[in-house]
């Protein structure tokens, strides 16, 4: 969500308001009795899910703070395409995100808008434990402590609620590990890629050996849906006792309907099949006339090489995953460096050396899962090889 009401702590009052550096836990009554506001406070973790815009693919987790005097929502996932190179700090790993505070009736409409559910787990936690959350969220929404680092994989919309959730229990969170859910970070962002088939080709050409790497519960909960799965089935165990860490779930927006897709009319499968059979075909032409169509060479080099620019420089890249990417064993700069021999027709040492990095690139193919038609440009380039 790009766009949200930002509230200080000074105007999240009257419960988040602060007199003389203490929080006022408690109040009267009309009549003199004394209660605890805490009685009165849902905490509740939101969980939206994805929609067809790109950076909303994965779905999105935020708290909610709800009381007959306000109904608040903590969105970790603040952000803005404005600010100075954006998707190069992105591509980076070097994007910065924000905690923000607004009501809620500006949050939902958005989802609702674009079809997506809202998923409402009510958390079972006690009026203490509501005061650890208050005064974590107060410090967290100061301007020196709201913004964070973003990490995809690692610190993002999804585990920052979950740390915050943790961090307030007067115990410790049990969860119900799943022994037989151990997908990598790949297979999960291709899942949510499914429809995106070149958003998920993106992905899978940046991602390194390391999204190939079976993922623990911790590493899953990167994704809303996941975290709220999670949730729905833990424990909080203290003294000897266990407590449901959801006390009641509600669905506050009904799915709507999505339209899913760029509309280009075709995916990296087939674009790369036509781009095999444009490259029988000039084969086939260069066998029937004796000659080498160096402009063709020169054309793939160069797409080669520009695709290794790119898969080199996110070797510097914050991301975890992307560091190791076997990709560049054959999509590397190397081709730049042999275009000018190719169009003198001098063939024979990047020949050589194409073949080497076909090889390596095949071996690669047993450690990293490599994107969608590849094999079939790795095809292409090896038709080039020929004499």
């Amino acid at each position: 969500m790009t766009v949200a009401i930002l509230l200080t702590v000074s105007n999240i009052n009257p419960i988040f308001a602060q007199n003389d550096a203490k929080l006022v836990y408690y109040g009267s009554d009309s009549i003199g009795h004394n209660f605890d506001p805490m009685d009165s406070v849902e905490v509740s973790l939101l969980t939206c899910s994805p929609h067809e815009e790109i950076y909303s693919l994965y779905g999105h987790s935020a708290l909610r703070w709800h009381s007959g005097e306000q109904d608040i929502v903590f969105n970790w996932g603040m952000f803005s395409f404005n600010k100075p190179y954006f998707v190069l700090r992105f591509v980076f790993g070097l994007t910065d995100y924000e905690l923000g505070a607004y009501p809620y009736d500006t949050f939902w409409p958005y989802y609702k808008k674009w079809g997506s559910s809202i998923t409402e787990q009510v958390l079972n936690l006690t009026n203490d434990e509501k005061r650890q959350l208050q005064q974590a969220l107060i410090e967290n929404l100061k301007p020196e402590n709201k913004v964070y680092r973003y990490n995809f994989f690692y610190d993002n919309c999804s585990t920052k609620p979950r740390d915050m959730i943790e961090g307030c229990i007067n115990g410790k969170v049990i969860y119900n590990e799943r022994e037989d859910f151990a997908p990598t970070f790949r297979e999960m962002v291709r899942e949510c890629n499914r429809y995106h088939s070149w958003s998920k080709f993106g992905n899978d050409m940046l991602l390194g050996v390391k999204a190939d790497m079976k993922t623990s519960r911790e590493e899953q909960e990167f994704l809303p849906h996941n975290l709220m799965y999670d949730v729905a089935r833990a424990q909080i165990y203290e003294n000897g006792t266990y407590r449901p860490l959801v006390k009641e779930e509600r669905l506050l927006v009904p799915p709507g309907v999505h339209k899913w897709g760029f509309g280009l009319g075709i995916g990296p499968y087939e674009a790369f099949t036509l781009l095999l059979l444009l490259s029988i075909g000039i084969a086939l032409y260069e066998w029937r006339k004796k000659k080498i169509a160096r402009w063709w060479d020169v054309l793939l080099m160069t797409i080669q090489a520009l695709v290794g620019v790119v898969l080199t420089v996110m070797i510097f890249s914050q991301h975890p995953t992307t560091s190791l990417n076997l990709n560049l064993l054959l999509f590397n700069p190397l081709p730049l460096l042999f275009i000018p021999a190719i169009i003198k027709g001098k063939r024979n040492t990047w020949r050589k050396l194409q073949l080497t990095m076909l090889l390596l690139f095949a071996i690669g193919g047993i450690f990293q899962t490599y994107a969608e038609g590849m094999w079939i440009v790795a095809l292409c380039l090896l038709i080039r090889l020929k004499k």
